[in-house]
């Protein structure tokens, strides 16, 4: 998916704190938001460090508004075969890549583009805070990131 880089900040951004996997927690979205999160048609993909991030979207044509669920980690696993005796021996580990570095503990973002206003977000905030799977939720200031490029799709 190509990164597009317009309207930087047009968006209001909640940082998501849980374990459940995506589909889990797009599925809790669906049925505690009074949403209908699904699969987004592409991950976005980061060939840089062979990162990929799940997306899932919600068109609300009665607000105006489109929304994403986006996962914020990707571990990747990797082995790796040494050939320094006659034996080879594999090692295999895993890495963790973040979308949005400075936030390595947040698990989830929503992304909220279209008109909100604070209302709306701490109503949304409180409703996800109430979902007994998530730890915790927040606002968060997109300006204030130094990754939110990267939320740009």
């Amino acid at each position: 998916m190509l990164l597009e880089l317009e309207e930087l900040e047009d968006y209001s951004l909640i940082g998501i704190h849980t374990a459940e996997e995506d589909y889990l927690l797009a599925y809790l979205l669906n049925k505690n938001l009074n949403t209908a999160f699904s699969k987004y048609h592409q991950h976005l993909d980061f060939k840089n460090n062979n990162a990929t991030f799940s997306v899932y979207e919600f068109n609300n044509e009665k607000k105006q508004q489109e929304s994403f669920l986006i996962s914020n980690k990707f571990i990747g696993n990797h082995t790796q075969v040494s050939n320094a005796n006659l034996f080879s021996d594999s090692i295999s580990y895993s890495t963790t890549s973040y979308l949005i570095p400075e936030k390595k503990r947040v698990d989830f973002f929503l992304k909220i583009e279209g008109e909100t206003t604070p209302d709306e977000i701490k109503f949304i905030v409180e409703k996800l805070n109430s979902i007994h799977q998530i730890i915790t939720s927040y606002s968060i200031d997109p300006s204030e990131l130094k990754s939110k490029d990267f939320l740009i799709f």
